[in-house]
């Protein structure tokens, strides 16, 4: 399965870490740098939307997005149909996220939680599987059929 990461300038160094992390403890995982390629700072809509565009165009395509406080990545990029990005602060939310939500995106802050912090939820988030129960597809195919336009 291919692995979609990016950030902003705030989310630059946790997003080299988590990228060498992946490629060591997450080797099964095609991992793509979306960018930003340095620390300058950018525009976090414009990565938000690459990564989340690459996930919705590809069921087997998951992703993780960095920025400060990992909420403007949330909102930009669940504005895409098909796309449940879950910004997570304890292991047990990027758990719950995957089990329950089937989160196919996972949004994260650099400034919000220390880099070991977002490692153990990286993993978390990594190994959790979809739980597949009746309930959570019915309200995962609600999230499609209810989204506004």
């Amino acid at each position: 399965m291919e692995l979609v990461i990016a950030s902003d300038h705030a989310g630059f160094e946790l997003k080299a870490e988590i990228i060498e992390h992946l490629n060591t403890n997450h080797a099964a995982w095609q991992v793509t740098d979306m960018g930003p390629f340095d620390d300058k700072s950018v525009d976090y809509p414009i990565y938000a939307h690459m990564v989340a565009r690459s996930v919705a165009a590809d069921d087997t395509t998951h992703g993780i997005l960095i920025c400060g406080s990992g909420l403007g990545m949330s909102m930009m990029a669940n504005r895409f149909l098909g796309v449940r990005a879950a910004l997570c602060t304890t292991p047990e939310m990027a758990a719950l996220s995957r089990q329950h939500n089937r989160a196919n995106l996972l949004c994260l802050g650099a400034r919000i939680l220390s880099s070991e912090e977002n490692r153990k939820i990286v993993d978390k988030w990594m190994e959790t599987e979809f739980s597949a129960d009746p309930r959570h597809l019915r309200r995962i195919d609600l999230m499609d059929l209810l989204i506004t336009r």
